[in-house]
């Protein structure tokens, strides 16, 4: 310790002061010496890199003079704790102010020397600059809350304001409304002028509502074509006032030229906060069912969330569908069916498609197309992919240790390919079965992928990594479809069935197949041509090069016998 801090070095006198001194200078971490009142005594050369003072404007300073105002008060704190002799040691991140006046994030771990007398001499201080750290992490954290077309918080996003806001109710009285926003026949924008014009149109409403809110209102892009406004303060009457704002300002400023001629119109529900007794997720879901009554009112119109409203027979049975749903998920009420894919070079079944079926209190199946239309809405389809996911996987171990060669394919909902928690049960899966991963084919719908393709591009690309495979589902279906190929990392193409099932007498069909194939093979990935419904089609899809069919020709759907009872043996990950 030196007694004159003028100097910036002192010439070591022992062994023990010259390794010091040289671990001292040469450490790739900042390190200084503080004096117990903060005063700086000395620092390295890698701090003067970190935070741009020369060691001189270091020793004329103290210790709080370059730290972050924010960040000061838990600095002093934890050095009295240290010299109190509550603590050792402490290791925190905070700011310090660079000299040029940026803020540096940095991890700091400091302890305090004493003398042979337990008298405080200085602290030591360790200072590792960690702001790419800390960039990535807040890039990474804004990421899986905001929407990454319109820049709008996403669903996630939007629940964690509404847990804010309703705390916020709970300890000072407040009030205010969600209101769900949903555009009338934006499928027509899509399907009429592609992908990208839906998106421009998104962005557009995006741009619109932003301008039309208050600061202190919160807007969220929940998927698709669906937005969500949290209005932290008003009564029903000013909410539905609001909400009409909106919808004639999307009206007003997004001519119907911008929209291959069609105006745009908007299904509104509105749903109040209570008094601290309300639950995000169910004031989620009345506006969200407001909305669908809205629409299916007439479309173009706002629907208030009431008693008499949710006692309406259309509320009353999308709320019993859910119902259903849950019960499904909790008493083993869905099954799945596989459907067998053909190869048509080997002649054999190479490959099997799991599709969910759900059992009804008689024991009657009741088809997806019933239920998943509201497990979508109301985000429980991630759940029920998820648990087919664990049934696929049991059905894989199955078919592996009785040394069978087939795979098994299962389609991922929209919703769920950002759903972090499905890769979780994946690799869960993978690592608790011991299942070869090529036995696991994940099929994405163009569609989906369209809808959040860098979430899409993300799964994608880590289901390959650990050995899965990827199908592109009903391929052709879209405006811009070629131009995903070049963007999602995939091994298996699968032909819509638009262009099957009728190719036998259509030149065009057998084209847009042909260039499919060709694409295909180019770029070493198969085809699946669905719809394979005769033997003509079979016959023609093989000639033009087609490596797999499936359709009821192939072989219908049957049930797989005992994947619930295998799939209950494996833990879930989490659960809802």
């Amino acid at each position: 310790m030196r007694e004159t801090p003028e100097s910036p070095q002192e010439v070591p006198t022992t062994d023990a002061e010259r390794r010091f001194r040289c671990a001292f200078d040469y450490a790739p971490i900042g390190m200084a010496l503080v004096a117990p009142d903060g005063g700086w005594l000395d620092v390295n050369p890698a701090l003067t890199r970190i935070l741009g003072y020369s060691p001189a404007e270091f020793l004329a300073m103290s210790h709080r003079e370059p730290s972050h105002p924010d960040d000061i008060e838990q600095t002093l704190d934890l050095g009295a704790r240290l010299l109190s002799g509550d603590m050792e040691s402490f290791d925190i991140e905070k700011r310090y102010i660079h000299r040029s006046g940026h803020a540096v994030w940095v991890n700091l771990s400091a302890t305090l020397v004493r003398d042979g007398v337990g008298r405080a001499e200085y602290f030591i201080a360790q200072i590792q600059d960690i702001s790419d750290r800390r960039r990535s992490h807040e890039q990474l954290q804004y990421l899986v809350e905001h929407d990454s077309l319109t820049g709008c918080l996403n669903r996630r996003g939007l629940e964690l304001e509404m847990e804010r806001h309703l705390q916020a109710i709970k300890r000072f009285g407040s009030d205010g409304a969600l209101v769900v926003l949903d555009l009338d026949r934006f499928k027509y924008v899509n399907d009429s002028l592609g992908h990208h014009a839906g998106d421009r149109l998104i962005t557009r409403v995006a741009g619109v509502l932003k301008a039309e809110l208050r600061e202190i209102d919160v807007l969220a892009r929940l998927g698709g074509d669906e937005f969500a406004v949290l209005l932290s303060r008003g009564t029903d009457v000013q909410a539905c006032t609001t909400a009409e704002r909106l919808i004639q300002a999307i009206r007003r400023q997004i001519p119907a030229e911008e929209t291959g001629g069609l105006q745009i119109t908007v299904s509104a529900g509105v749903a109040m906060f209570g008094t601290g007794e309300s639950d995000a997720e169910q004031v989620l879901i009345d506006a969200d069912l407001a909305m669908y009554d809205a629409k299916e009112g007439g479309r173009n119109r706002i629907v208030l969330a009431t008693p008499s409203v949710r006692g309406s027979s259309r509320m009353k049975s999308r709320v019993d569908w859910m119902e259903r749903i849950h019960r499904a998920l909790s008493d083993d009420g869905f099954e799945l069916h596989a459907q067998p894919i053909l190869g048509l070079d080997s002649g054999g079944v190479e490959l099997y498609e799991l599709l969910i079926r759900m059992r009804d209190g008689t024991g009657d199946l009741i088809p997806p197309m019933s239920f998943l239309d509201v497990a979508e809405r109301f985000d429980l389809i991630q759940e029920i992919d998820r648990w087919v996911v664990r049934q696929a996987f049991a059905i894989a171990a199955d078919e592996q240790s009785s040394g069978g060669s087939a795979a098994f394919s299962i389609n991922l909902s929209g919703k769920s390919i950002g759903d972090p928690l499905l890769l979780e049960v994946i690799e869960a899966e993978l690592r608790r079965t011991g299942v070869e991963p090529w036995r696991l084919v994940f099929e994405i719908t163009e569609t989906a992928a369209v809808t959040d393709m860098p979430s899409a591009q993300r799964l994608a690309g880590r289901l390959r990594d650990l050995g899965c495979r990827v199908a592109l589902d009903d391929f052709g279906s879209g405006f811009g479809t070629f131009s995903y190929l070049k963007q999602l990392p995939f091994d298996i193409i699968k032909i819509d069935g638009e262009f099957v099932k009728g190719c036998v007498g259509s030149h065009a069909d057998q084209v847009i197949i042909d260039g499919v194939v060709r694409i295909a093979a180019g770029l070493g990935k198969q085809t699946i041509a669905e719809f394979t419904e005769d033997a003509v089609t079979l016959e023609l899809l093989r000639s033009r090069g087609v490596d797999f069919a499936q359709g009821y020709h192939i072989g219908r759907p049957e049930p797989v016998t005992g994947a619930a009872e295998r799939a209950e043996r494996a833990r879930p990950v989490h659960s809802r």
